[in-house]
């Protein structure tokens, strides 16, 4: 399913013709519009689809969430100026199940990558599951969530999980660090996708993304700039686990400081560019 906005296709990229930019008040303000727009969106269309959502087949339950998806990033687009490259589309793998291991940097890694695969599931935090709406809509789609305070018990449960939706035929969904990152941040994967490639013996789709460079961590302001998702080649099954964890690493974290530098070279007025420069992490 091609993702929302004005894009052109062509090979393996995706790619939306740039907008300009505004000053710092207009910044503001699209950023306010924006994440008015998303949040009050979210949940009147949670509102809306209560009376039908829970009562549809799973198959076209989808619909709802992928729809939400696709709202989101033409109100993105339309209001703060962002547009959308999405590479390497050719690495999804089609016949088969596979493990998708995504950079996580910001709100819009998520809901864009409902747009890729058929039938995902994702391993969240455990206490999303209890936000009213958010979570019933969660159970519904069948996510596997973890309670990262139990540890090895967690670890466990997210195995065994993982293992029956994997069985169902479904993508499953897993951010390496646990948690969002800040662009540039030292990389801090955690056991838990290595553990699920070796109990699994699944194939993992790395995925890169540089949206921390215009919708920064802990930050209110939404910036325009050319959002990149990269699919990276697959890593396939049989590595010892050491191995894979080195691999999945350097495969993103190798792609994550190309599109950095891709971005402050084209964009630097992008809000984290000036610090990565300070830093040494645009050589």
């Amino acid at each position: 399913m091609r993702p929302a906005g004005h894009c052109a296709a062509g090979g393996s990229r995706q790619q939306c013709r740039p907008r300009p930019t505004g000053s710092r008040p207009l910044l503001f303000l699209r950023s306010l519009l924006f994440n008015a727009a998303f949040y009050l969106g979210t949940l009147l269309q949670m509102i809306f689809w209560t009376p039908v959502f829970f009562f549809l087949p799973h198959h076209l339950a989808w619909r709802v969430p992928k729809s939400w998806a696709r709202i989101n990033l033409r109100l993105q687009q339309a209001i703060t100026g962002a547009r959308f490259e999405f590479r390497g589309l050719e690495n999804i793998p089609t016949d088969r199940n596979f493990i998708v291991a995504a950079k996580h940097q910001s709100a819009w890694d998520t809901y864009t990558l409902l747009q890729f695969f058929p039938d995902p599931s994702y391993i969240l935090k455990r206490e999303l599951m209890y936000i009213p709406l958010f979570g019933w809509y969660a159970a519904k789609m069948r996510v596997v969530p973890v309670d990262r305070g139990q540890r090895s018990r967690a670890l466990a449960d997210m195995t065994a999980r993982s293992a029956i939706q994997f069985a169902g035929n479904r993508q499953i969904i897993i951010y390496p660090e646990g948690t969002r990152t800040a662009s540039g941040a030292k990389p801090a994967y955690k056991y838990g996708i290595v553990h699920l490639y070796g109990e699994l013996g699944a194939p993992v789709l790395p995925v890169a993304v540089n949206a921390g460079m215009f919708w920064p961590r802990q930050s209110f302001l939404r910036h325009p700039g050319l959002y990149v998702m990269e699919f990276l080649p697959v890593i396939e099954p049989g590595l010892s686990r050491e191995a894979f964890a080195a691999e999945l690493e350097r495969r993103i974290e190798t792609a994550v400081a190309a599109l950095n530098r891709e971005t402050a070279d084209s964009a630097p007025q992008a809000p984290v560019v000036a610090r990565l420069r300070r830093e040494g992490k645009l050589a």
